[in-house]
């Protein structure tokens, strides 16, 4: 049905040209959710949005049929509807250096006046994930791509960071390491400012493990205060290929004060 889809041997995502790929829009479709597909995506600089519904998938289809045909979004193997799974890598890309990341002087204040607050990493890192899909419009965090991340979180790919208020979850964020870049992918926030502080801690942690970049995925003014900048894609698959970071993120209960500096 689709002449430019992929072949099925020789590697998908190696065959795949993201760098001369759309900017805006799906970079590709179809393929699988499973640790191996995500981890090989991630480190190609692509990350999945699933269509939880069949009219979601229809939409995918109308909107971008004409692209596909043309051959400038490819279909990946594996999907007898590879519309129900996007694959995306935005031109430009925004990206926190770690040595970078900073507060906005609101958030500052809120961590000095609430000493109970607390961060950790990959205590409870399902819980998180389920966390950041409850209540949202758009549920791209469907079963099967919530099932492929705990494989990956197991195999010590994916990581959490959560925000404790006493023994509650108030917020948290999580996502994929990939070398000396991680890739956030969704974050939530129980009270105000507790998401952002979870990406904040999400940096210094990131850093102290020998990271360099937290890739936030989608632009805006949020990630922007926390000190995001967009990065052409070129320059970011080049730091997806780059230097290794070899430290393990830091687990331990820390105050989140610290961060307010």
């Amino acid at each position: 049905m689709y002449i430019h889809t992929l072949a099925r041997t020789g590697g998908s995502w190696e065959s795949l040209d993201v760098l001369g790929a759309p900017a805006d829009g799906p970079v590709a479709f179809g393929g699988d959710l499973g640790p191996q597909s995500l981890l090989a995506a991630y480190r190609r600089g692509l990350y999945p949005f699933p269509a939880a519904t069949e009219e979601q998938r229809i939409v995918n289809e109308l909107l971008h049929e004409a692209e596909v045909a043309a051959g400038a979004v490819k279909v990946l193997p594996g999907r007898e509807e590879p519309f129900s799974i996007a694959w995306c890598s935005p031109d430009p890309r925004p990206v926190i250096p770690v040595r970078e990341a900073r507060l906005q002087r609101s958030l500052r204040r809120q961590l000095r006046r609430t000493p109970e607050w607390t961060t950790t990493a990959d205590m409870c890192f399902e819980r998180v994930v389920r966390q950041c899909r409850t209540g949202r419009s758009e549920q791209w965090l469907t079963d099967d791509l919530l099932r492929g991340l705990c494989v990956l979180h197991e195999l010590g790919h994916a990581h959490s960071v959560e925000v404790w208020e006493g023994d509650e979850l108030v917020g948290g964020t999580f996502g994929i390491r990939v070398g000396a870049v991680f890739s956030a992918d969704s974050q939530f926030t129980v009270r105000s400012g507790a998401g952002k502080t979870a990406v904040a801690d999400l940096t210094r942690r990131f850093a102290a493990a020998g990271g360099l970049a937290v890739d936030v995925q989608r632009d805006g003014d949020h990630v922007r205060l926390l000190g995001a900048r967009p990065v052409p894609r070129a320059r970011y698959l080049a730091l997806l290929a780059g230097r290794r970071a070899t430290r393990p993120l830091p687990t331990e209960r820390l105050p989140a004060r610290r961060l307010a500096g």
